[in-house]
């Protein structure tokens, strides 16, 4: 595909700039945003219902639709059938007028609210949706040694691991971390969600069978900045803002990861859905983490995404029990301290593209990580200190080291020393403290 290339959906066009980025020209018709019309006219009215009385533009950008040709001829609509009528002017542009609904247009609009409440952003059709979800593919990214190293440079990890993660990235498919607790598999999860790198658009909303499904949310999603504004917003003119230039996304599950979530979330009160996890995902990286430690059996979870994880799409159920296909372009990482082998079987594991273990650190890497998190709090790293520690709390004890024991056992130093009104450093007293804070006593 070359930077230049223009791609085109029914109702729906988009082109590639010189950095190869995806481009949405406004709509300039109702045909063009892949709606019907009345569902425009509908949700112009909802909007000034719900305002009590409203300025044409600001209609506009609550829609995330362009005044000129589109909201304009669906205002000009609800004045002539008198939904609508106009209060006044604060200039002399038709983007000024004021906007409040007619006794008629007030029964009109709970009519459409007892349908459906929603009243923001316009949304863009599934197919639509679709269509760019599959073109902004994690599938196309390519990591290099180069930039895993630059990715992982603030923590310690060996380059066996990062020989293991960076071939699992490029896969853009599944990855399994398993290995005692403690030791970073959601701190290498997290560095991988950076090497996805580069921006995705993700909409509003997606109109499915007359049906909103909410899409972006800022929990989710992290909006970037276009030319100074923010790209939630409706006032970029330059391209269609029914869409959010965002970071890939990198949502986190842990134990309240239900099989219901996974599935189209209906709202009763305003009749509208929340899209799933998995949804929300797309273009980006899926974390379960504490695999196993969800309230449904694993196997519940496993047998779920059997088919997504095969075939790269899925299906969400409807209220009126229609399925509608979307992609399943997630890098889907599961995280678990229990032993893989409890959890699944051997079909499922196949599934899964790379399985990697994440042990206990060496006592070199466990010494590295150590210095490391002493540079981060300001304390001075002494050797002797250190070899004290190990061998009086850990070699002595048969305590096995863990990647987390470092930065936590600073932390506790930390404390104890402001406590004690001292400079926090290595000596025996504060490390011994430390310890006994921290350490169960069995």
């Amino acid at each position: 595909m070359t930077p230049t290339q223009t791609l085109t959906t029914p109702g729906f066009s988009m082109t590639y700039d010189s950095q190869a980025a995806l481009f949405f020209p406004p709509p300039q018709t109702f045909a063009d945003t892949g709606l019907p019309a009345s569902f425009i006219q509908d949700l112009a009215l909802k909007v000034i219902y719900f305002a009590g009385e409203i300025q044409a533009h600001a209609v506009a950008e609550e829609m995330r639709l362009p005044h000129s040709n589109l909201v304009e001829n669906a205002l000009a609509f609800l004045v002539k059938e008198e939904f609508c009528q106009i209060t006044g002017a604060t200039g002399y542009s038709e983007r000024a007028y004021k906007y409040i609904v007619t006794g008629k247009g007030s029964n009109k609009a709970q009519e459409l609210i007892a349908r459906n409440q929603y009243a923001g952003p316009a949304p863009v059709p599934l197919a639509v949706y679709n269509d760019v979800m599959r073109r902004q593919s994690i599938g196309s990214l390519a990591v290099s040694r180069e930039t895993i190293r630059k990715a992982f440079s603030d923590i310690v990890i060996s380059d066996t691991m990062l020989r293991r993660v960076g071939p699992a990235v490029n896969s853009a498919r599944s990855i399994f971390l398993y290995g005692p607790p403690g030791n970073g598999k959601t701190i290498i999860a997290e560095h991988m969600a950076r090497l996805l790198g580069g921006n995705i658009y993700i909409p509003h909303a997606v109109y499915a069978d007359g049906q909103i499904i909410r899409v972006y949310d800022q929990i989710s999603h992290k909006a970037i900045h276009e030319n100074g504004r923010s790209s939630v917003g409706g006032d970029l003119a330059r391209r269609d803002t029914r869409w959010v230039l965002c970071q890939r996304p990198f949502t986190v599950v842990g134990g309240e990861l239900t099989l219901e979530s996974l599935d189209l979330v209906y709202d009763p009160i305003s009749k509208t859905y929340e899209a799933p996890f998995q949804m929300k995902a797309n273009g980006g990286m899926f974390l379960v983490d504490d695999f196993g430690r969800q309230v449904m059996k694993p196997q519940m979870l496993l047998n779920r995404w059997i088919v997504p994880l095969e075939k790269r799409y899925d299906y969400l159920t409807l209220q009126t029990g229609k399925q509608i296909e979307i992609p399943f372009d997630v890098l889907i990482v599961f995280s678990t301290n229990l032993d893989p082998r409890d959890l699944t079987d051997e079909a499922f594991l196949r599934r899964i593209r790379y399985k990697i273990n994440v042990p206990n650190p060496s006592w070199e890497e466990f010494r590295a990580i150590f210095q490391m998190n002493c540079a981060q709090r300001g304390i001075a790293y002494d050797e002797e200190m250190f070899k004290y520690l190990v061998l009086e709390h850990f070699v002595k004890v048969k305590r096995e080291p863990k990647a987390v024991h470092p930065r936590d056992l600073l932390d506790q130093l930390v404390d104890i020393a402001r406590y004690l009104q001292k400079e926090p450093r290595l000596e025996t007293e504060l490390l011994d403290a430390a310890v006994d804070g921290y350490f169960v006593k069995l």
